[in-house]
């Protein structure tokens, strides 16, 4: 049996960091972020029929993720009719990951997990978090966005604690260590219901 686990959490909570931490302990990991961006690179799958909705966005065969966040700034529509192109091609990525991995637990990295209904495709989600105040500074102390722009991806996403209640598991990412500990814990319980199933 492979199991499969979604991974989410909102902006800044340590959903990437958690995922490496998985993938130390034997998990094969499926990042949605990853896979939009090899779509998006030269010669993916999105290029195409992105370039013939927003010429503008595309250049030297891949799509400019910047001029992509322009638009969508200035036209709330064009956030619904690039979903329309991406999220086939994210499932169908998915999908192949699913057929070609080679480990017992499957680990789904998805921040719109929830948003998106691909926890029905999961055996169990679990879901970092962090105090906010820690969130809002991870996510400004990158400097690739303003305070304004971290809003705007907050109010797009489920509030954490419908997250959190939704979740199997619940992952505090206050510390490496602590995070480190809490999936050892996830997957000795992921190992003990597989032995049950």
């Amino acid at each position: 049996m492979t199991f499969s686990l979604g991974l989410t959490g909102s902006i800044g909570m340590g959903k990437s960091t958690t995922a490496t931490l998985f993938a130390e302990a034997g998990c094969a990991i499926w990042d949605a972020d990853a896979a939009v961006h090899r779509l998006y690179a030269d010669g993916g799958a999105a290029v195409e029929p992105i370039s013939l909705l927003f010429p503008q966005a595309t250049r030297d065969g891949s799509v400019d993720r910047s001029v992509l966040k322009d638009l969508i700034s200035k036209d709330k529509d064009v956030i619904s009719q690039l979903e329309a192109i991406v999220h086939p091609l994210v499932k169908a990525d998915r999908e192949l990951f699913r057929q070609t991995a080679r480990a017992d637990i499957l680990v789904f990295d998805i921040p719109l997990l929830f948003e998106t209904e691909g926890d029905a495709e999961m055996h169990a989600v679990a879901c970092v978090h962090v105090a906010p105040e820690v969130q809002r500074d991870r996510v400004l102390a990158r400097g690739t966005m303003t305070e304004d722009q971290f809003r705007q991806i907050l109010a797009k996403q489920l509030p954490i604690a419908e997250k959190l209640a939704r979740s199997d598991y619940q992952i505090e990412t206050d510390t490496p260590d602590h995070a480190r500990s809490q999936v050892a814990e996830v997957l000795a319980d992921i190992r003990r219901r597989m032995a049950h199933a």
